[in-house]
C-alpha cells in the first residue's frame, strides 16, 4: 500500500492544475525522477497526486463508496506504472486524473450488477412500503449518483472531458491542456455531453426533475 500522508514539503498542497508556473515545472521534474527509479521522488509524487486522484475517484464512484481507498490504491499504482511514458506535455495531475477516471469508472462497472440486485430489492421494498419524501441531502446523494450512471452512457472522451471539467473545476484551457485536445474540441465535448445527459433525464419521467422513485 502507497502512504498517502501530507504533501513533500517542496510541493505545495494547492490545486495542481493551479499550481505557479515553478510547482508546474519542479511536478515535471518529480515525476522524470520517478520515471527514473528514483524511489524518494516516486514517494514524494504520489503523495502530491493523491488529492487529485481521490477527488476524480470519488466523483466517479461517490465519496461514500467501500472501495474507493481501494481504487485510489489501484490508480496509484497505475500511475506509477505508467510514468515511464509520461512526456511531460501537461501536468503530471492531469495525467494521473486521466488514470483515475477510467480506472474509477470500470470499477464502478463491475460493481453495477451486485448493486442493481441490492437495488432493486430496496425500491420493491420501498414500493411495497412507501417512506416520507427524501431529505435533502437524501435527494441531492440521488441526483449524484444518477448523474455518475449517465456518464457510463457516453462517449469515453465526452465523459472524460465533462468529468475533468466539472468534477476537478478545471477551465477549459486545463483540460485541453491534459486531454490533448484543442479547446474547441473539449467545449464541444462538453456541450455534447450535457445535451446527452439532458435528453436522456428528459426522455425518462423517474429522471425528468432528478428526484428519486416515490
Amino acid at each position: 500500500m502507497f502512504q498517502t500522508g501530507a504533501p513533500d514539503e517542496t510541493l505545495p498542497g494547492s490545486d495542481p492544475a493551479r499550481g505557479s508556473e515553478a510547482e508546474v515545472l519542479f511536478a515535471q521534474h518529480l515525476a522524470q525522477r520517478a520515471a527514473a527509479g528514483d524511489l524518494p521522488a516516486t514517494q514524494a509524487l504520489l503523495r502530491y497526486l493523491t488529492p487529485a486522484v481521490t477527488r476524480v475517484s470519488a466523483g466517479v464512484l461517490g465519496g461514500a463508496n467501500p472501495n474507493l481507498d481501494d481504487v485510489v490504491q489501484q490508480v496509484l499504482i497505475a500511475v506509477q506504472r505508467a510514468l515511464p511514458a509520461f512526456r511531460g506535455e501537461c501536468h503530471p495531475a492531469g495525467y494521473a486524473s486521466r488514470i483515475a477516471f477510467r480506472i474509477a469508472l470500470r470499477a464502478r462497472k463491475t460493481q453495477k450488477l451486485a448493486l442493481f440486485r441490492g437495488e432493486m430489492l430496496a425500491r420493491l421494498e420501498a414500493e411495497a412500503h412507501p417512506a416520507e419524501p427524501p431529505s435533502a441531502e437524501a435527494e441531492a446523494e440521488w441526483r449524484r449518483r444518477v448523474i455518475r450512471d449517465l456518464l457510463e452512457e457516453l462517449p469515453e472522451e465526452q465523459a472524460e472531458t465533462l468529468a475533468l471539467r466539472v468534477m476537478l473545476g478545471w477551465s477549459l484551457e486545463e483540460v485541453a491542456e491534459t486531454t490533448g485536445a484543442p479547446v474547441n474540441t473539449v467545449r464541444s465535448r462538453v456541450r455534447l455531453a450535457k445535451e446527452a445527459l439532458r435528453r436522456r433525464i428528459e426522455s425518462n419521467p423517474a429522471l425528468a426533475d432528478l428526484r428519486g422513485p416515490r
